[in-house]
């Protein structure tokens, strides 16, 4: 009887950004935020690009953020919705001690990483249904309708590690939402769409289409047009908005890597712009990244008209999922929060739960300081 052959080690490196969108594009998708291109967008973090090796094979990448500490050459290394690596694979340890390895020799003091990894679903109705009852407060109160036992199973992996997990507050972390609301496309059409989304939806998709919404995709100068409503809606809705640069930024570096990666939708009503978005696509994922709304003509149902434009451009484009981002998991209908939830359902797609994001120090003391010092500042 034979034995298995022992898995050869992997190794990691630098990669270009060239090497780096090549391995991208043979993927069916992953996170915008694990992109080359997105180190020019977040341009307050130094970007590095790396690569896992099988030999002189390419079988892994990630976008690696440092940021720098205080008056120190030591830096938090952060792989935003990354690495992209096979999660699948029975022995993480051999992609992530190499990466570890890597990471400190780049004077990394600890390691922030969100794996893009799926532990649980829940589909609307059961959603809807959770909302209506009194006894339940949270989403992870909720029996999920699928639950991935693999990836469930990482987490004490990740923790046998060394690995923290993150607390969040209500489904956030400082960094990326651990449940996000999505939308599967694969092997649907636009009829099969609007038949799985509620009453509400469909009858003010109706309504705008009736009022004369128009829906359009704008170019870079639209920007300050969509910036105009963005800063309206951050008023509005208490949160501090991004700066226009930051947008640009955005457009310059995202379509620079491919010109469809990026578009801007802008929802017109008489010549008035009620509603404005942004929507990101790599490979099969789409998402909808940032969006605002003019408190004026609300009941055009600008909002409404603009997800649909989108949902319906990804759907042509290929997507397989069209992926709404972040929601909180309170159920309380009290909570003003539950009032998107509720929006997001009403599409008729399902809630996910990831992994979330963890922590790997490196060098407890500063670690540990600079944990404390975010905690201050937030």
């Amino acid at each position: 009887m034979t034995s298995e052959p022992p898995l050869v080690p992997l190794s990691v490196r630098p990669i270009s950004a060239a090497e780096h969108l090549a391995f991208v594009r043979s993927r069916p998708s992953v996170s915008f935020l694990q992109t080359p291109a997105w180190a020019q967008v977040k341009n307050e973090w130094r970007g590095e690009s790396i690569g896992w090796f099988d030999g002189s094979t390419i079988v892994g990448a990630a976008l690696v953020l440092y940021r720098q500490l205080p008056r120190l050459k030591r830096y938090l290394a952060y792989l935003p919705e990354g690495p992209d690596i096979d999660w699948s694979d029975g022995d993480v340890a051999r992609w992530l001690t190499p990466m570890a390895a890597h990471l400190k020799k780049q004077g990394a003091f600890g390691i922030r990483m969100g794996p893009p990894v799926i532990t649980r679903r829940w589909r609307a109705a059961t959603i809807k249904q959770a909302i209506a009852d009194p006894v339940l407060g949270s989403l992870s109160d909720v029996p999920a309708d699928e639950r991935d036992e693999a990836a469930i199973e990482l987490r004490a992996t990740l923790s046998a590690l060394g690995w923290k997990e993150i607390p969040t507050e209500g489904g956030f972390s400082a960094g990326q939402p651990k449940f996000n609301f999505q939308l599967p496309l694969a092997g649907r059409d636009e009829a099969d769409l609007l038949a799985g989304m509620n009453q509400l939806w469909r009858r003010n998709i109706k309504k705008a289409a009736k009022a004369g919404v128009e829906v359009t995709t704008g170019s870079r100068d639209d920007l300050a047009e969509f910036h105009r409503v963005y800063a309206e809606t951050a008023e509005r809705d208490s949160f501090t908005p991004r700066p226009l640069s930051y947008f640009q930024r955005m457009w310059d570096a995202l379509s620079a890597e491919e010109p469809d990666r990026l578009v801007l939708y802008l929802a017109r009503h008489e010549g008035d712009l009620v509603a404005a978005t942004t929507m990101v696509r790599v490979g099969e994922h789409a998402w909808y990244s940032y969006g605002a709304s003019t408190t004026q003509k609300r009941d055009v149902r600008g909002s409404n008209a603009i997800q649909w434009q989108m949902m319906r451009d990804a759907l042509a484009a290929g997507a397989t999922t069209y992926d709404m981002r972040g929601i909180t998991e309170t159920l309380d209908p009290g909570d003003s929060h539950v009032g998107l939830i509720q929006f997001k359902v009403g599409t008729g797609g399902e809630a996910v739960e990831y992994l979330g994001e963890w922590d790997l120090p490196l060098n407890r003391a500063l670690h540990l300081g600079f944990t404390t010092y975010m905690r201050r500042r937030g």
